[in-house]
């Protein structure tokens, strides 16, 4: 199969053929919002420049402000975490579950305080986190719940697909997700006046447009009397190449999903029945979109062992693999500038969230976009033979 087919190439193509016209330049955009709420049965879909922004977008949208707490998971990249801070809110890191590697429901209930108004749960590598869980904390507390799901677009949680259990939902149409347009983003949510305010945060303030208006009118634009700017935004929308090639990715989901889950198939049969890599379990509930197949090393010297297996691997003929990202407060960024924000009170330090701190020396990330599975299968007999000669 094709990573990007006739379908996307024909809908930019089509989108080109406008020639950017301003009274064209919303049609690509208007159907991928309609075709992409209607998939997760959801009210409403924001389309944004990048799965960043519509983190930022979600935050503001809340009315979360200065002050204010979002917990949010150390292991994951920054800029889940970058969506808080952007706004002017504080990040709470909570920890992982060991076995599952999603945020865990009982590290974050020891990270609420009072200045605590929402919890953004990052569904990783396909994987979700226990949403039964933190939807109730989220009750408990009078929380909203903000999906992060840039990795995790259709996987399913208890039958339903995930992005749809929070106030907001996230998606990522980055290179290496399973739906790209080389950058871009989604926003999903089922509340009017939620979708009214991301729409407009992320189109500059205007007025104007709302949660299915993306324009000012062009009689709007001419009349010298008008106020475009009621509020504070900024300019995160989704052009429509962007919308033109994510409505055919997303047009071909299914398949493309399918693709992640077979070459996923192909190495849970390489890693059976053996104990030096684990594979990432999947919370109850939860079936995976496999972002990536990953897996934990099992080893008391990970300093040492990760390289190791890596080079023995890629000696052997295998692909080079991912690591996980430095915990976001392991990150320079928060160590020197945000630990020394007003109103940090966790100390960023060895020990803060020590499941995390374990997995992420551990990790081991493969590729799931393999798109002629006869490469996926050579890679796993690859990981199979190394796994035998490490053991040795």
């Amino acid at each position: 199969m094709e990573r990007i087919s006739d379908l996307e190439r024909k809908y930019v193509n089509e989108a080109l053929d406008n020639a950017f016209a301003t009274s064209k330049n919303s049609i690509f955009n208007s159907r991928l919002e309609k075709e992409f709420a209607e998939y997760f049965g959801m009210k409403y879909a924001i389309g944004s420049s990048n799965g960043t922004a519509t983190l930022h977008q979600a935050v503001a949208a809340l009315g979360i402000k200065p002050g204010d707490e979002v917990i949010a998971p150390a292991l994951t990249m920054a800029s889940s975490s970058f969506g808080i801070i952007m706004a002017g809110v504080n990040p709470v890191f909570a920890d992982s579950d060991r076995d599952t590697f999603q945020i865990s429901a009982e590290s974050i209930e020891k990270c609420i305080t009072p200045n605590t108004k929402a919890i953004m749960a990052v569904a990783l590598y396909g994987f979700c986190p226990d949403y039964d869980k933190i939807i109730e904390i989220c009750k408990k507390h009078n929380l909203y719940l903000i999906e992060d799901n840039a990795e995790a677009f259709g996987a399913k949680y208890k039958g339903k697909l995930v992005g749809t259990f929070g106030d907001f939902s996230s998606f990522s149409f980055q290179a290496s997700k399973h739906l790209t347009t080389g950058e871009g983003g989604m926003l999903l949510t089922n509340n009017l006046e939620f979708a009214d305010e991301a729409r407009r945060f992320g189109c500059l303030g205007y007025g104007s447009v709302g949660a299915t208006k993306q324009k000012i009118s062009r009689n709007d634009i001419q009349d010298p009397a008008y106020f475009r700017h009621v509020s504070v935004g900024f300019n995160y929308r989704m052009s429509e190449l962007q919308a033109a090639c994510a409505l055919g990715q997303l047009q071909r989901a299914d398949e493309l999903v399918g693709n992640h889950k077979n070459c996923a198939k192909i190495f849970d049969e390489a890693v059976k029945g053996q104990n030096l890599l684990i594979p990432e379990k999947a919370p109850e509930g939860c079936e995976s979109s496999y972002w990536t197949y990953c897996c934990v090393l099992n080893t008391d010297k990970p300093e040492k062992d990760w390289y190791e297996f890596r080079d023995l691997f890629q000696k052997n003929g295998g692909d080079p693999y991912y690591a996980a990202w430095k915990l976001s407060y392991q990150e320079p960024a928060f160590q020197n500038i945000v630990h020394n924000q007003p109103g940090i009170w966790q100390s960023y330090e060895p020990g803060l969230c020590p499941n995390s701190e374990y997995l992420q020396l551990r990790m081991i990330q493969l590729k799931t976009n393999y798109w002629n599975l006869d490469e996926c299968k050579q890679q796993a007999e690859i990981l199979h033979k190394t796994i035998n000669e490490f053991q040795r």
